[in-house]
């Protein structure tokens, strides 16, 4: 484990995409990998960290055995709450103390480089326009995202309510109608202000796993479990074999079972 050690980013870009892919990696973690992440914070072992990655991989190690370390460290510890907590407040906790870890490493690298304060604040801002580790964990995103607008909200209960079909079984249409679980596609005689609107809505669905915005030109799929969105590639579904699911289950969802 070198935690990026041997990795300086010196721009505001450059931290910010270190920032991005450590989150990435950690959101996988606390969620579409949740249960190998579960297993691997055995109670029993050591003080363990949850450590991203700028490649987007997360690991549960041992703190750094360097004082001071190279980078700020990870919240210490995190394996012997497991047991003691229901498993999505020991997740939201990890949660919190992620986002902590990684505004701490964005703002070392930006006080090692010397940003300045027009420097730092465009970074906050970068970073701040993703949503927290935390709200993708516990779907507080989602939340934020439905909650902008009433209008659309209708029509988003409206299409769940009257449609049992799962979106995946049309992965082609990236449009409106893929988001059918948030909103319909507007008809031709509705008026401009709703269609854009709900366009400006589905620009911000969130991924379940990587907690990036929804792309038009990205494959999406939508678990029929907890109705969260997903990148396909973030789990590994195409197109093709979408078309074959009748009922999609996301990793979270698939790997839920009882834990004492």
């Amino acid at each position: 484990m070198d935690g990026g050690a041997n990795y300086n980013p010196r721009t505001v870009e450059e931290v910010f995409r270190d920032f991005k892919g450590r989150r990435a990696g950690m959101i996988k973690a606390l969620t579409t990998d949740v249960d190998e992440f579960y297993q691997q914070c055995d109670p029993e072992k050591e003080n363990l960290c949850l450590y991203g990655f700028p490649n987007e991989l997360w690991e549960v190690n041992l703190p750094a055995e360097e004082v001071p370390p190279e980078l700020p460290e990870p919240a210490l510890g995190i394996n012997f709450a497991r047991d003691g907590m229901q498993e999505k407040d020991w997740l939201s906790l990890v949660a919190v103390h992620s986002d902590a870890w990684l505004l701490a490493v964005a703002f070392y690298f930006g006080a090692r480089f010397g940003f300045d304060k027009a420097d730092r604040k465009r970074l906050f801002n970068m970073i701040n326009d993703l949503p927290t580790i935390f709200e993708v964990v516990t779907g507080t995103a989602k939340k934020q995202v439905k909650e902008k607008s009433s209008v659309s909200n209708h029509s988003s209960n409206k299409s769940k309510s009257n449609s049992k079909v799962p979106q995946q079984q049309q992965p082609q249409q990236r449009g409106s109608e893929s988001q059918g679980k948030y909103s319909k596609t507007p008809q031709k005689d509705e008026d401009e202000g709703l269609e854009e609107e709900e366009e400006d809505e589905h620009g911000e669905t969130l991924c379940g796993a990587c907690g990036e915005n929804y792309a038009s030109d990205e494959f999406w799929i939508c678990c029929d479990i907890c109705e969260k969105w997903f990148h396909g590639k973030c789990v590994k579904i195409t197109p093709a074999r979408a078309e074959h699911i009748k009922q999609y289950k996301c990793p979270s969802c698939s790997n839920k079972r009882s834990r004492p």
